[in-house]
Formats: structure tokens, C-alpha cells, sequence
């Protein structure tokens, strides 16, 4: 069982994600969709996509952890904002707390701007896979 980064050198290095992770011999885990919701499913910090990002990561962990993986299993993470503007002005916050629950570890990645969640107060919603071995 394993996980190799893949980085094609025609390709620009990557800088807070990865290009690409090859596993083999694991189980994968599909995580669905999480917004910033508490366990009571309202949303915390409305207006601060910091704290909600921070949110969110609780509760890919908590899934993540269910299933007996760390946040380094994830693999793949789609990211969904209301505001990419916002999110991009905020990257340096972003990766203090990124940093937090995923240590050096970046997943491949995506940024998608969406005109809206679910709950009308999300700001912020990610959803991918991990590669528990």
C-alpha cells in the first residue's frame, strides 16, 4: 500500500496543492460535501470564511477519523466558495489553519465559485476522497 506524489515537470511546481497522488492497495473513502455545520447542523461563524473553513476541516476529520484515517489520507479535495475573490484575498489565513489539521500534507485540489450552498449562510463547502491504508 502506497501514495506517490505526482509532479509531471512539464507542469508548473505546484505551491499549496498537488498535482496528482497515486495509491495503490488502500481503501478509499468518498467524503461527501461539508459546509461549516455544527452538530446541531447550523452553521458556525456566518460572514467569516476563515472560521467557517476552520469548521469544515473538524468535519472532514471527524469523517476521516470514523472510517480510522488522519487527515494526511486525504487525497483529493474539491473546494467550493461563494466568493473566490474572498477566498483568495484570505489565502494566507487559510493556509495557517490549512496547516493546522494537514501539517505539510496538500491533496490535490480544486476551486470552484459557486452562487450558492444549501444553507444560505455557507460560505465555504469541500468534498473529495481519501486513500486510507
Amino acid at each position: 500500500m502506497s501514495k506517490q506524489i505526482i509532479t509531471p515537470p512539464e507542469l508548473v511546481p505546484p505551491r499549496g496543492f498537488n498535482h496528482g497522488i497515486l495509491c495503490e492497495g488502500g481503501r478509499t473513502l468518498f467524503l461527501a460535501g461539508q459546509d461549516a455545520s455544527d452538530n446541531t447542523g447550523q452553521i458556525v461563524a456566518p460572514g467569516d470564511l476563515v472560521a467557517q473553513y476552520e469548521q469544515v476541516l473538524q468535519n472532514l476529520r471527524a469523517v476521516v477519523q470514523a472510517a480510522g484515517g488522519q487527515m494526511s489520507d486525504i487525497v483529493k479535495l474539491n473546494i467550493f466558495v461563494s466568493n473566490r475573490d474572498d477566498y483568495v484575498s484570505k489565502l494566507e489565513e487559510i493556509g495557517r489553519v490549512h496547516k493546522q489539521y494537514f501539517g505539510r500534507h496538500y491533496p490535490a485540489m480544486a476551486l470552484f465559485e459557486v452562487t450558492g450552498f444549501f444553507q444560505k449562510a455557507a460560505l465555504i463547502e469541500l468534498e473529495g476522497f481519501a486513500y486510507i491504508e
